[in-house]
Order: structure tokens, then C-alpha cells, then sequence
């Protein structure tokens, strides 16, 4: 093996490419997810209409708290944990930290599972929608199929091997889709209450996550680990770490990133009860509250989610890259990833936040009911530019997380939750504003917390990204782009080719649309906002960078 400074940055190259393969390993998996997802939404919104939408979505709502409490930190703790071991040589050690996670995550599962179930009642109480709790009884038992599948994806990302993890997010989300259609409409069949219909369906999330955690198992026993050990440029160890230090760095490293995480979540889950509480004080009956909030969550939040999830994978990817440079001093390797990561976040989440702020009603309207996105599209509009915010807090919580500065983030995270609850107590109450309080609360948390992480980044890590080269130039681009959007989407309408009513029409908003990314992709183009660093992280890097250094087409 080469031990020369060549030697060295062939392995960082190598390093670099497993990065980012794993990033686009896990954004073609997350996407087919959400569209899945979003695929799913539609029938059930047909079916259940916007009041039974508004019980799946209380239920979904608990369930994702107990969910991130169960499920996110530990993973990122095992990966970071296990990598650091194998760029160590101690394999042994690597392997006996996925057995003893394995038993707690068994553990936490089941105590989640138990938790849910148990408080059934009271969290359907708490949204003074009491029928709420069939749902959250039927979805119950996906946490401890979850907390097992997060085990081996922990353990597969600490090998940097996303695929598992990738597809078994897709089998999870084919089986809710396909089963939880089958059993909602089993259940109006049956003539089931509307919220008997909804736990139908959340029978269908279990079910998936079940078989998703089944492939996992199966994948595990036929994972060759001696192959990907072999390809590290260590000499092996026989050290392995003691149980109780294994689950004390555990919950060093996990518990902090599961706060922080959750404290999100667990807000949703207040300001949903805020929101059904404060709408019923104006008078609101709790069928129309439940109608606006199934609306509100199963369209406008269904649209802000989709573009992040091109981030996620981002930030999943650079933990345990940052966190074995950091291991091993590599600051240009460190500075570059750091640099590139927020870059690329920006050009992917700006164009998503201006242009569905432009576009609200009809990209909404491509795949829901009309009325319903009449509903919805102001309050998307007003949500929208909370995706830009989202995506560089998910960026930075991972500068944060490989650095071991993991508690920082719960600050960020608690200090935007206070803001969210308190505005949107404060403004779902007045009269005039009342829903649109919801995601003007969001907008003012995610901004907040995205400040809190650029400054803890700064004064933790030393690392103050320049925003000339990381934001300028995607946010000139964007703003052409969501103008473009919104240009060509009224000149057409106004068109006779289309009518020239001026009304809204699903081929209208295809062309608004590709003519808006057409444009924003010359404009990145003409600004140069991709670097050479960025390129050259993607696969086949350096053969796409001369291409594009040839005819000047990046900075």
C-alpha cells in the first residue's frame, strides 16, 4: 500500500467518491420515496377528503415524534461510531458495536412501541379529536420495526454503503402505498367510520416498515464486511471497546442529535394541538378544524417536504466523511466538503423555495383537487421560503455532529421551537390571519435555528463560509428562476393557444415549470456558481470537470 502523499490523496479521492455516491445513492432513494409519498396522499385525499386527512395527519404527527426519538440519533451515533473504529483497523471492535446497539435498539423499540400505545388516548385528547386514537394504535408497532431497521443502517453507513439503507427506504414506502390503499378502501368497503379508515391505512406504514426491516436482516447476513475492510489503507486491530464504554459513547453522541432532532417533531405535535385548540376558541367545529388541518398538512406540508429531502442525503453522507477527517487532520479535505456541502444546498433548495412560493396553486393543483389547493396555496406560498432554511440547518447540523459539537444544535433547536409556538399561538387566534399563523411560525423556527447553527459553526468550528461564493450566486439565479416561472406561467395562460381566460391548466404549469429550470440551469452556467471542488466530488469528477473547464462553464 502507498504511504507517499500521492498514496494519500488517491485514498481521499477514493473517500470523496464514496461520498458523494452515497449521496446520490440515498437522493434517488429519498425521492422516490416522497413521490411515492405524495402519490399515496392523492388517492387517500379522494378518499378520505380533507376531515379524514386531518386524523391521519394527527396520527402521522405523533408517530414522527416517537419516531425521531427512537430512530435518529442512535443511527448517526452507530455510523459515526463504527467508521471511526474501521478507519482505525479495529474491526473486531466495529462488529461488537453493532451487536450491542442491536440489543438496545430491540429495547427502545419496544418501549416506544408500548409508550404509543399506552397514551393513545391522552394525545387524541390533546388535539380534542378523540377518534384520533385507532390511528395511533394501528401505527404503534412500526416503531419497533423502525428502531431494528435503523440498527443496520447504522451499521451499512458506517461502512459508507447507502444502497441498503436506499432500498429499503423505497420497500418501506411501496408497501405503504400499495397496502395502505388496499386497506382504506377495504375499509370504506366495510362502511367504516372515516377515522376507522385512516388506522386502515397506517396498518399499510407498519406492514411496509416491517418488510423494509426484513430485506435489512437479510442483507446483513450476506454483507461481505471483509471486502470493504480490506479496501482501507489500515493495519488491523484486535482492540475492541468495553460494553458499558459502547453504549456510554452511544448516548454521548446519540442523545444530543435525537434532541435536537425531536425537538422539531415534538413541537409539530404542539403546535398541532395549538392550532386545533386556538381555531375551536373562534368558534371553529372540530369537523372544520380537522378539515383545515388535514388540508394544510396533507398539501402545503407535502409540497414544502419534497425539495429538502434532495438535501438530507447530503448532510446523512458527510457525517462520517467529516467526522474520519476530522479523526484524521485533514482540514483541506474538511474546508472543501464544508464549502461545497452548503453550496450545492443552496443551489438545490433556493429555486425549490422561490418557485413554489410562485407557483403555489398550480403545482398543487397538478395533483390535488382543485378546491382543496385553493386552500392550501396561500399557505404554501407563505411556507415555501422556510426550504432554504431547512436545508442549511440540516447542512450545518452535520458540521455540528462530526465536529462532537452535537449538544449545540439542541439550542438552535429549542430556541426556533419557542419561537414557532409562540407565534403561532399568537396569530392562529386572530381572526384575520388564523391558519396562515401556521406557517408564518414555521418560516420565523427555521429561520432562528438556522442563524443559531451558522454561529455555532463559526464560533465552534472556526468555519465562516463566504457568502459571495456559497449564496450570491445561487440566489441571483433562483430569484431569475422563480421569475421565469411565474412570467411564463401568466403569459400562457393569457395565451389564446391556452384559452386566454387566465386560467390555470396542468399543461400550462409542466412548461412554466421546465422553462424555469432551463433558466436557472444557464443561468448557474453564466454565474459559474458550481466550483471545481464541487464537480469534482461527483463520480467520474475529473472527466466532467475538463468538460466543463473547457467551455468555461464553472468557477
Amino acid at each position: 500500500m502507498k504511504n507517499n502523499s500521492n498514496g494519500k490523496s488517491v485514498r481521499a479521492k477514493d473517500t470523496k467518491k464514496l461520498f458523494f455516491s452515497g449521496v446520490i445513492v440515498l437522493t434517488l432513494a429519498n425521492i422516490i420515496v416522497k413521490v411515492i409519498g405524495a402519490f399515496l396522499k392523492v388517492p387517500l385525499q379522494n378518499i378520505l377528503q380533507d376531515s379524514g386527512m386531518g386524523y391521519y395527519n394527527v396520527t402521522y404527527d405523533i408517530y414522527v415524534w416517537f419516531y425521531t426519538i427512537s430512530t435518529t440519533g442512535l443511527p448517526v451515533a452507530v455510523s459515526i461510531m463504527i467508521s471511526g473504529s474501521r478507519a482505525k483497523g479495529n474491526f473486531a471492535d466495529a462488529r461488537k458495536i453493532f451487536r450491542v446497539v442491536f440489543t438496545i435498539f430491540c429495547i427502545v423499540g419496544l418501549v416506544g412501541t408500548a409508550s404509543m400505545m399506552t397514551l393513545s388516548h391522552v394525545f387524541a385528547g390533546a388535539y380534542k379529536m378523540t377518534d384520533a386514537w385507532y390511528g395511533i394504535m394501528a401505527i404503534a408497532p412500526t416503531l419497533f420495526f423502525i428502531c431494528l431497521s435503523s440498527a443496520f443502517r447504522g451499521f451499512f453507513q458506517g461502512h459508507q454503503n447507502m444502497v441498503p439503507t436506499a432500498l429499503s427506504e423505497v420497500i418501506e414506502a411501496i408497501g405503504k402505498l400499495t397496502l395502505g390503499i388496499l386497506f382504506a378502501l377495504y375499509a370504506v368497503k366495510q362502511g367504516y367510520p372515516v377515522y376507522v379508515v385512516a388506522a386502515y391505512t397506517l396498518v399499510g406504514l407498519t406492514i411496509g416498515a416491517a418488510l423494509g426491516m426484513v430485506y435489512l436482516f437479510i442483507t446483513k447476513l450476506l454483507f461481505k464486511e471483509e471486502e470493504y475492510n480490506a479496501a482501507l489503507d489500515v493495519a488491523p486491530s484486535d482492540y475492541v471497546t468495553p460494553t458499558w464504554d459502547i453504549i456510554k459513547s452511544l448516548l454521548i453522541i446519540g442523545i444530543p442529535i435525537t434532541v435536537s432532532s425531536s425537538v422539531m417533531s415534538f413541537t409539530n405535535v404542539i403546535d398541532g394541538m395549538i392550532l386545533s385548540s386556538r381555531l375551536q376558541s373562534l368558534g371553529y367545529s372540530e369537523f372544520t378544524v380537522s378539515t383545515l388541518f388535514g388540508n394544510y398538512k396533507t398539501l402545503a406540508v407535502t409540497m414544502f417536504n419534497l425539495p429538502p429531502t434532495l438535501i438530507y442525503p447530503i448532510a446523512a453522507s458527510i457525517v462520517p466523511l467529516l467526522s474520519s477527517a476530522v479523526s484524521g487532520g485533514k482540514k483541506k479535505l474538511i474546508t472543501d466538503t464544508m464549502n461545497s456541502s452548503l453550496r450545492i444546498g443552496a443551489i438545490i433548495s433556493m429555486p425549490c423555495a422561490f418557485g413554489l412560493s410562485a407557483l403555489s396553486y398550480p403545482i398543487l393543483s397538478l395533483i390535488f383537487p382543485s378546491s382543496s389547493s385553493q386552500m392550501a396555496s396561500p399557505l404554501l406560498s407563505l411556507l415555501a421560503p422556510s426550504i432554504f432554511f431547512l436545508s442549511m440547518l440540516s447542512v450545518t447540523n452535520s458540521f455540528l455532529q462530526s465536529h462532537k459539537y452535537q449538544y449545540y444544535p439542541i439550542i438552535s433547536m429549542i430556541a426556533g421551537a419557542l419561537v414557532k409556538l409562540v407565534t403561532s399561538f399568537v396569530l392562529i387566534g386572530i381572526p384575520n390571519v388564523e391558519m396562515k399563523g401556521a406557517p408564518i411560525g414555521t418560516f420565523l423556527c427555521y429561520m432562528t435555528t438556522m442563524l443559531l447553527n451558522f454561529f455555532f459553526v463559526a464560533k465552534k468550528i472556526g468555519y465562516i463560509p463566504s457568502i459571495r461564493k456559497v449564496f450570491v450566486k445561487p440566489f441571483i439565479c433562483a430569484v431569475i428562476c422563480a421569475a421565469s416561472a411565474y412570467g411564463v406561467n401568466y403569459a400562457l395562460k393569457m395565451s389564446p393557444l391556452f384559452g386566454g381566460a387566465g386560467q390555470d391548466s396542468k399543461i400550462v404549469t409542466l412548461i412554466s415549470v421546465a422553462a424555469a429550470a432551463v433558466v436557472y440551469l444557464v443561468c448557474l452556467v453564466i454565474t459559474k456558481a458550481l466550483r471545481r471542488e464541487d464537480v469534482l466530488l461527483l463520480p467520474k469528477g475529473e472527466k466532467i470537470c475538463r468538460i466543463m473547464e473547457k467551455y468555461k462553464m464553472i468557477g
